[in-house]
């Protein structure tokens, strides 16, 4: 297994190893001794999740502001784009953004730790996502920030689309709040 950093340290792409030949290939997609090993993070999975999305959708930008989940991430069919905010404001990367391409063919994961918004855009016909969580998932502590925050300007790689300038969301994110709503000391004003 590999480890690779991105722009924020505490995010990191996870590749596992692949034997493959022409029969298809193996792979473990987790081993908790490993991962503690490779990473340097001690964490619990609580909950395995499964979503499939069409092409288009945006799901996100979550997070809970009370039993903050870090998620494993990685997809099992199609390609996503796979975004995380740091939203922890104690951090020297607070409201830094990174995102990834995630799909099946490369079997790359990526590990969101707690304290970070999360969603990801389908950019294939459709997508299948699996990922584990280090807590529940708890409705009442839910938030969401806007997809197309001006304040975070995550760059969503719009010339990928192949479906035009708005992505397909549900009414929860399409009512996601503003970035500086949500984190008031992040205003210029």
């Amino acid at each position: 297994m590999k480890v690779s950093p991105t722009r924020i340290p505490d995010l990191m792409i996870i590749e596992p190893d692949v034997h493959g030949d022409e029969r298809g290939f193996f792979m473990e997609s987790f081993n908790q001794r490993v991962f503690e090993e490779v990473t340097g993070v001690t964490a619990t999975f609580v909950q395995d999740n499964h979503s499939r999305s069409a092409q288009g959708v945006l799901r996100g930008l979550h997070y809970q502001v009370e039993q903050p989940q870090g998620k494993l991430m990685r997809v099992v069919a199609g390609e996503i784009l796979d975004v995380a905010v740091d939203i922890r404001e104690d951090s020297s990367t607070f409201g830094q953004w990174d995102s990834v391409r995630l799909d099946a063919a490369d079997h790359r994961q990526l590990w969101v730790p707690p304290g970070f918004a999360h969603g990801f855009v389908v950019l294939s016909d459709s997508a299948e996502v699996l990922y584990k969580t280090t807590d529940y998932y708890a409705p009442r502590h839910e938030r969401a920030i806007r997809w197309d925050d001006p304040t975070l300007a995550i760059d969503w790689q719009r010339g990928a689309w192949t479906w035009g300038d708005t992505p397909r969301l549900s009414a929860k994110d399409g009512k996601a709040d503003r970035f500086v709503d949500l984190f008031p000391s992040t205003s210029s004003d």
